[in-house]
């Protein structure tokens, strides 16, 4: 009853290191072992319902764990009995069905410990008839069958049977060769053709997104809170995988820390590239962003006379609400008004902790003579928090639109010379901007844009009520 276990014990030739021999799991490895789990335990229920869709970075092992190990533990304890597997092409689809044939006749152990699901199945005397290039049936009844998503489907059976493991792996093609025009007759096969194979097969759907709308980029969208029609109808659940997770604290892991591929800090080198947005992050919108792209980012550094510690705010820290994101900013006048965020971060903090953590950044950052609020969320409520603070605070209530805010905030971005520059690499703001409308969060462009644009007035004055307090 535990798929990571069989792993480890007949397939440490997949998931191993192959310098070091070292196993290590992702976070998101041990969630689908969980979720093979439930369906495999004996009366698990089998309803449309079970549909999920998992969208993650690439090399995350997506492939050899839905298409080779779940299948052979189902296979080898017989939690699934037939499992349809589907890929662009039926070539692709056939390497995994011929990865899965090759444990089955040369994994010594595996034909040891399960000899009638390693051999064929045969029809009669001295005919093997169970294995062909998209098919195996197995002779414990096991029958794994790979198409191409557009290969014939509709009424696919063996012996009456239908497929009670549906599995869809990067059903779309590259970019260069996909436009919106295939993504919906691809659409249309896999919610017209493939699901109703079964309707109470348990589906999985895996991919990374090859193009902006495409099918996983639905997914995406979907994940993120967006109504996606298809989605809702086919009653997929989504898991959106990001290679670096927020401990909430101010700080980050990286979602498999044993797998050099994933190493956190190169991870967070890379995370404002643009290819990093693709192909790990899922996320062509930044590749054709609507604010900032990578190239409206310049580094350097001046003097700064004054530094705010910008805080945009929220009044709860349970998991739907959104992030309390802190920046430091260094505005100056000389030769003329530029801003220079120094520091930004998003935390999940409130009360004490949340005042423990600024006066942390106070101190790491002594040159802050100001602390900015916005009161749009909170009120006054901030004040009571961040209590004997070393500096005056001053709150400022947003009553501009935040698009408006941001297509501001941009304009001073890509002035001639800039107007903002990064004192260094700033990841989490710049991947905001970079998804910004349609990014998970934006509370990192709000605390730098409220320091940035108090201090640089654009030409249309900003319509903010302001009040100054002293500490209290």
């Amino acid at each position: 009853m535990d798929p990571l276990m069989f792993a480890v014990i007949y397939l440490s030739h997949h998931i191993s290191n192959p310098d070091t021999g070292e196993i290590t799991f992702a976070e998101a490895h041990t969630e689908w072992a969980d979720l093979a789990l439930k369906w495999a335990r004996p009366g698990a229920k089998k309803t449309a319902e079970n549909r999920h869709a998992f969208v993650a970075p690439r090399n995350l092992g997506k492939s050899t764990w839905w298409y080779l190990i779940f299948p052979l533990w189902w296979a080898a304890y017989e939690y699934s009995h037939f499992t349809a597997a589907f890929a662009n092409s039926d070539t692709q689809a056939q390497l995994h069905l011929k990865s899965f044939r090759n444990e089955l006749n040369n994994n010594d152990l595996l034909r040891q410990d399960f000899p009638d699901l390693c051999k064929r199945k045969n029809f009669s005397k001295n005919s093997p008839e169970g294995d062909s290039t998209g098919y195996r049936r197995c002779g414990n009844g096991f029958v794994f069958m790979a198409r191409g998503i557009d290969s014939q489907s509709l009424g696919m059976k063996v012996d009456q049977r239908r497929p009670d493991t549906i599995l869809l792996d990067d059903i779309e093609p590259d970019e260069a060769n996909y436009s919106l025009y295939q993504k919906a007759g691809r659409l249309s096969t896999l919610t017209d053709a493939i699901l109703p194979l079964s309707y109470t097969a348990n589906v999985v759907l895996t991919g990374t997104v090859t193009m902006l709308g495409s099918i996983v980029h639905d997914l995406v969208r979907a994940s993120q809170g967006e109504d996606v029609d298809w989605v809702k109808e086919e009653h997929f659940s989504v898991h959106h995988h990001l290679p670096i997770l927020d401990n909430g604290d101010g700080t980050e892991r990286s979602i498999w820390p044993g797998n050099p591929i994933f190493e956190l800090a190169t991870m967070q080198a890379r995370r404002h590239t643009r290819e990093f947005a693709k192909n790990m992050l899922n996320d062509p919108k930044a590749v054709d962003s609507e604010y900032w792209s990578a190239t409206d980012f310049t580094y350097g550094s001046f003097d700064c006379p004054n530094t705010y510690l910008s805080i945009d705010g929220a009044v709860t820290t349970k998991n739907t609400s959104d992030y309390t994101a802190i920046a430091v900013v260094g505005v100056t006048s000389e030769p003329y008004k530029r801003a220079l965020p120094k520091f930004s971060q998003r935390v999940k903090l409130k009360g004490a902790e949340l005042r423990s953590y600024v006066l942390d950044v106070i101190q790491a950052h002594t040159e802050v003579n100001c602390i900015l609020i916005e009161t749009n969320q909170g009120g006054d409520l901030w004040l009571e928090v961040l209590h004997d603070m070393p500096v005056r605070i001053i709150t400022v209530h947003n009553s501009v639109p935040k698009k408006e805010r941001a297509a501001r905030l941009l304009a001073l971005y890509q002035s001639t010379p800039p107007l903002v520059v990064h004192e260094v690499p700033l990841p989490g703001l710049e991947q905001e901007m970079m998804q910004f409308p349609k990014g998970l969060f934006d509370d990192q462009i709000d605390a730098v844009g409220n320091a940035v644009l108090r201090w640089i007035k654009p030409e249309q004055r900003i319509k903010a009520a302001i009040s100054t307090m002293q500490p209290r």
